[in-house]
């Protein structure tokens, strides 16, 4: 059939892939909000968000609710919140963060991928200094939304400015880390829709590569995103 219908298999082969990588990263998300705060969506406001997270990944409902069943039950075993962080090649750094039940495992799977990617792990606060953690979130932008008036309102909650995410038709709303639950609280109750809801780290300042540096970066990144412990990556590489 050609190299154009390999190419598009090929592509849509690495989608089906991320998306199986996404339910298995909200699946555990579900699983650790279950067990730190029950498994009522009305009272748990971090489950809550991660539902909205689901609901905008297209994880099927029934997917969702299993997962929370799953989780309320004494045969689901913990996850432990774990963070590695190092140096990519070029000086590029990047913090880790995961989720697993079995450390040395995890541990082991990292250390080898910055090993064979010419990169390092480091210790504790190595390079997490150079990043800011934040409160995220993402609300539908209409004619009806002022976002002048709603950013001067979110600074009493926490707020820290508003973007305009043109490709998604959303404004994304950055808040400190320890305003999550304030931010949440003051867009359900003002009748925002929350279209994901997020804890991101945001550097601090970026790094600017060649080409071929880029590609050297990204060999390293690609390995760990494909781990099934890792949940998110964070990296100071500067992109277009």
């Amino acid at each position: 059939m050609g190299r154009a219908f390999e190419y598009r298999k090929a592509r849509k082969m690495k989608r089906w892939g991320q998306m199986a990588k996404t339910f298995t990263r909200i699946g555990k998300d579900i699983v650790m909000a279950v067990k730190s705060g029950g498994p009522d969506p009305d009272t748990n406001g971090r489950l809550r968000a991660i539902i909205q997270n689901a609901k905008a990944a297209n994880m099927p409902k029934e997917n969702v609710e299993r997962a929370i069943k799953k989780a309320s039950s004494k045969e689901q075993e913990d996850y432990k919140e774990i963070t590695y962080e190092g140096y990519a090649p070029h000086g590029i750094a990047i913090v880790i963060e995961t989720a697993t039940d079995n450390h040395n495992r995890t541990v082991a799977n990292i250390r080898s991928y910055f090993s064979k990617c010419g990169g390092s792990l480091g210790t504790s606060g190595m390079t997490d200094f150079m990043f800011d953690r934040k409160s995220v979130f993402r609300i539908a932008a209409d004619d009806s939304v002022d976002t002048e008036e709603l950013e001067l309102e979110l600074i009493d909650v926490g707020g820290d400015e508003i973007e305009f995410d043109e490709e998604n038709g959303q404004l994304v709303i950055y808040g400190e880390f320890t305003a999550f639950g304030s931010i949440q609280k003051f867009l359900e109750g003002k009748g925002y829709e929350i279209k994901g809801a997020e804890f991101q780290r945001i550097p601090n300042d970026t790094k600017e590569l060649t080409e071929e540096q880029v590609a050297d970066v990204e060999k390293l990144l690609e390995k760990i995103e494909e781990d099934d412990d890792v949940q998110n990556v964070y990296h100071n590489m500067k992109e277009e």
